[in-house]
């Protein structure tokens, strides 16, 4: 089973858990109302706004056991720099707002260049300093409640949200604490729809905000699962815009 840590949900004894059994004497919520929730979990709409960036410092393990440095910094409203660093080499994905760019060291390449589709759909879904369910009319998403469900034996609400590009993404949040524990992308790529798991844990707080410091993603269905554990996360650390801009090449 999937749980939350006990001492993040005894923290939170405002909430009320919903059984399935109880599903036919208790209305649902509606979706607005487990946003709120989740926001109350995470620290409060008033906390949560005050987190003005963030800076997640880790692993990533990749199938086969290979281990990488992983580095991810936010700034409000929607910049976001990610680092991948292997074998003395760093490869960097940005989107500073209005651009997406990448350099891949990997690939033999040393110069910026634009992200492609694909990545820039993962990229806008990172800039998102909030999560796309947090103010989703404002940023042309639609919500909708999705029912009740089942996680590795936990019960989870269901959250559909359309993004305003036409693609999916539902989150599973805990009954308990009305965080997500999982999370399922729908995209379409030139005409082929490809589908992203996510698996969430280890909630800890960062200034008062809690995150989860354990993220699993891959193509729906695959076992072996890349993985990210956030070893050190900052809360409002300094960020120049620059580090989100496209260098020029030399």
């Amino acid at each position: 089973m999937r749980t939350i840590p006990r001492l993040l949900v005894a923290a939170l004894s405002f909430t009320v858990s919903v059984p399935l059994s109880a599903q036919s004497t208790t209305p649902p919520p509606s979706a607005d109302e487990l946003i709120a929730r989740y926001l109350k979990t995470v620290g409060g709409a008033e906390k949560v706004q005050s987190i003005k960036s963030l800076r997640r410092a880790g692993k990533y393990r990749g199938s086969g056991g290979f281990e990488a440095i992983y580095i991810q910094e936010n700034k409000r409203p929607d910049l976001v720099r990610e680092e991948f660093v292997l074998q003395g080499m760093t490869a960097v994905n940005a989107w500073d707002g209005k651009t997406g760019w990448k350099i891949d060291p990997f690939a033999g390449k040393k110069d910026a260049e634009p992200l492609s589709e694909d990545e820039m759909r993962s990229i806008l879904i990172d800039a998102d300093f909030d999560e796309p369910m947090v103010d989703y009319a404002k940023k042309g998403n639609k919500v909708a409640f999705g029912g009740m469900d089942q996680v590795e034996g936990t019960d989870v609400y269901k959250l559909n949200v359309t993004l305003k590009n036409g693609d999916s993404r539902t989150y599973y949040l805990d009954t308990d604490s009305y965080v997500p524990i999982k999370i399922d992308d729908k995209r379409t790529i030139r005409g082929s729809e490809q589908e992203i798991e996510t698996i969430l844990g280890d909630y800890k707080a960062v200034d008062g905000y809690f995150i989860p410091f354990s993220i699993e993603y891959g193509p729906k269905g695959v076992q072996d699962k890349g993985k990210i554990n956030w070893e050190k996360v900052e809360a409002n650390v300094t960020l120049d815009d620059l580090r989100f801009k496209k260098p020029e090449n030399k």
